[in-house]
């Protein structure tokens, strides 16, 4: 087996093989594929997984194929649903796989990569319905489709309609084009993708179009089952307009321990040897949480760049009493979203006592409580502190137009907003 195989497989990232033997036999130039479908506007975290294994096998010296779902994406994959998809209008498909692929080319650019991009509607749009009973229909048995988990579970539930159990075939028909016409001989995907995988196989058997060989990846869950990738406020854009690198970042820092060592072999290309070291260092001190960190600071700088992780580790010390410097408005609000807050006037901001803007907030429940809290040295506008509660909130540094933070101690927050 080649050595990217060994090393798929001592990072988890194996699950299922077609044909080892076969699998072995393929080296540098041998074309693979790994297929997505662009129902989003924007990758999703968990993509992550497939395009690693792909960079793992572009790094051995094979080819990459990045196919998107065009035509499947218009009708939607079973695979993992218990009910049907929306269907999407052609010209949204179209944008989404334009934002998809520039995503994968800057990732692939970070190890130096390139990778050919294939749309399966390219194939399929000329393609009539006799054309595809005759060609691919007749080499499968409902029998054969029928025994396919993703099916069977469908059919256990809500039922499957005619057009998401079509995708199967249509799946099949994209390995068996790109083996005859791109000499691609490897197709990949999660371990939810095998069935349709495996019925690509049994087409290119039944049709003689050539050898080929597949396996899938483990679907990538945390410890309590559910998907990586998704949080309770709904998925981890890859587009930082979705889902802004800070937001990402303190996403994988909460990331568990037992899950932490696991996602760092799967979504990082630190080499397995330091990892084990750090796992050493990680269970030695876990207060320290040094495998979080390490996989926030990993992922965030892969997929945004250094400026990014510099400045979601900025917001992040903001937290903890960090300077404001360098911190815009928006990512200020993003910091403290769920944090007390009150409105002031602008107009009556000028003139009043920082005791007073105490006294309005959650951090102090008098006139005098907010006066023991500036004289004992405890309160911070903007986190800078002051002493005097006489003193004029217009006299201050100010460098945000419509909002001020105010700090009591170390970590407690409260925002006044201007109106």
């Amino acid at each position: 087996m080649g050595n990217w195989f060994k090393e798929l497989q001592d990072r988890g990232l194996i699950q299922d093989v077609s044909d080892e033997e076969r699998l072995s036999s393929y080296g540098a130039q041998t074309g693979f594929y790994v297929g997505f479908d662009p129902t989003a506007p924007s990758l999703q975290l968990g993509n992550l997984v497939p395009l690693v294994v792909a960079m793992h096998l572009a790094s051995a010296g094979l080819k990459p194929y990045i196919l998107f779902g065009g035509a499947t994406g218009s009708i939607g994959d079973p695979s993992g649903k218990d009910k049907e998809r929306s269907l999407l209008e052609r010209t949204v498909i179209e944008k989404n796989i334009a934002t998809q692929e520039a995503q994968v080319l800057k990732l692939f650019a970070t190890r130096g990569l390139t990778a050919t991009f294939v749309n399966n509607y390219e194939w399929t749009k000329e393609l009539s319905v006799l054309e595809f009973l005759r060609d691919t229909g007749k080499h499968f048995t409902v029998n054969y489709m029928l025994a396919k988990e993703v099916v069977k579970t469908r059919l256990e539930g809500n039922g499957i309609s005619y057009t998401e159990f079509s995708y199967m075939l249509l799946q099949s028909l994209d390995f068996d084009y790109l083996l005859r016409n791109h000499n691609v001989s490897i197709q990949f995907g999660g371990s939810d993708q095998w069935g349709n995988i495996t019925a690509g196989l049994e087409l290119i058997r039944r049709k003689g179009s050539g050898e080929a060989a597949a396996f899938s990846f483990p679907l990538l869950t945390n410890s309590e089952g559910k998907k990586f990738g998704k949080s309770e406020g709904g998925a981890i854009w890859l587009d930082e307009t979705l889902t802004s690198p800070y937001r990402m970042h303190q996403f994988l820092l909460n990331t568990e321990d037992a899950d932490s060592l696991r996602y760092l072999k799967v979504l990082t290309f630190i080499p397995l040897e330091e990892l084990e070291a750090l796992e050493q260092e990680h269970l030695a001190h876990p207060e320290q949480r040094l495998a979080q960190t390490r996989l926030a600071d990993t992922l965030v700088s892969f997929i945004h760049g250094d400026e990014a992780l510099a400045s979601a580790n900025r917001s992040r010390n903001v937290l903890f009493g960090g300077t404001l410097d360098g911190i815009s408005e928006i990512e200020l609000l993003e910091i403290f979203q769920g944090v007390p807050s009150s409105e002031v006037q602008k107009s009556e901001i000028v003139e009043l006592p920082v005791a007073e803007l105490y006294a309005g907030s959650s951090l102090a429940a008098s006139r005098g409580e907010a006066k023991r809290l500036i004289t004992q040295g405890g309160a911070y506008v903007n986190g800078v502190r002051v002493d005097d509660p006489q003193q004029t909130v217009g006299t201050l540094s100010l460098p945000f137009e419509g909002v001020i933070v105010l700090r009591s101690g170390k970590k407690k927050y409260h925002l006044v907003k201007l109106t």
